[in-house]
């Protein structure tokens, strides 16, 4: 990745950074030397060669815009567009496009592409007026759909953005052929920390759940708070951790946070999943059900463990509530 940092000194406010997600050598060239008009002065450029490089860059943040080629030596076509935008929703998009794919370009800009340029017609003052504008039309669209998709409490997707962003992932999984994983959790007696501690408690440990999610799952998942005391994530599988690790990891951080604090309860969750392998048709509504379903029986094992041991304790060895 090369950076071209041409800096913004009149107005003294960060650049915008804009990552050219370009094979072509030559492409590359006329992009770097639009983003040198005096117009688009305030703007640097980094650059990926492929797409993996491009998501690798994206996942540290800091990308304000991204334009991208469709035809990548790892990727090619739509799916590119849609892997792009399932990484990284909050990063608006410039599809870059071949004269003859202008269909495909009008279809990403359908999808949620802010707009498409027709590479070898690249000025500054078009790079510049279409950066620009994607990046203002992305805020105000992301500012009207965090007012209906966002949870006030946590800050992660409520369940109707679950289900929009959720069906974009299984519509990449699909595509990609890749496997997904939705998990399903549910916060162990909330009520009884709401009713004898009071909801600013409850309300705590909503946060902490939160918090948790975050920080177990990668930036690209879909994570929501779908209810009062229930939480989903769409994952998609990564090839270096097994659903079974992954579950893991998120029961030793819930383990790791009561060790240390000092809250008057002691957090517990039940977990449910289920898995679509990428192969056929898949409901977002189905594997909810499912998940929802395994996350139950976790939850009815505890509580007969429960009352068959008298009731000192809680079902995975945690004190009453």
């Amino acid at each position: 990745m090369s950076p071209f940092r041409p800096g913004n000194p009149e107005t003294g406010r960060r650049p915008l950074r804009v990552l050219v997600v370009e094979s072509e050598p030559v492409a590359v060239s006329e992009l770097r030397d639009a983003l040198k008009h005096p117009q688009g002065g305030g703007m640097e450029m980094e650059w990926a060669g492929e797409l993996s490089s491009a998501l690798e860059r994206l996942s540290r943040g800091g990308i304000d815009v991204v334009l991208l080629d469709l035809n990548l030596p790892d990727n090619e076509g739509i799916s590119t567009f849609e892997r792009a935008y399932a990484f990284a929703p909050d990063v608006p998009i410039v599809v870059l496009t071949e004269v003859d794919d202008e269909d495909v370009a009008l279809r990403t800009v359908q999808g949620g592409a802010q707009d498409y340029l027709v590479k070898g017609r690249v000025t500054g003052e078009v790079v510049f007026r279409s950066v620009r504008y994607a990046v203002e039309r992305h805020r105000l669209i992301s500012a009207l759909r965090s007012l209906s998709l966002i949870d006030d409490l946590t800050g992660l997707y409520n369940r109707r953005g679950f289900a929009d962003l959720g069906e974009q992932h299984l519509k990449l999984a699909r595509r990609s052929g890749r496997a997904v994983i939705l998990v399903y959790l549910d916060v162990d007696r909330l009520k009884t920390i709401n009713d004898t501690l009071g909801h600013h408690v409850g309300d705590r440990a909503l946060m902490r759940v939160a918090d948790l999610l975050r920080d177990t799952f990668r930036r690209s998942d879909i994570v929501a708070r779908i209810g009062g005391d229930e939480f989903a994530v769409l994952a998609l599988e990564a090839s270096e951790e097994s659903e079974a690790e992954l579950i893991k990891r998120l029961r030793e951080k819930v383990t790791e946070l009561n060790q240390w604090s000092r809250e008057p309860y002691w957090l517990s969750v039940s977990i449910g999943t289920a898995r679509f392998d990428g192969m056929g048709r898949a409901r977002l509504d189905d594997l909810l059900t499912e998940a929802d379903q395994a996350m139950y029986q976790e939850k009815r094992a505890k509580r007969e463990a429960l009352e068959g041991g008298g009731g000192g304790e809680g079902g995975d060895g945690e004190p009453s509530g």
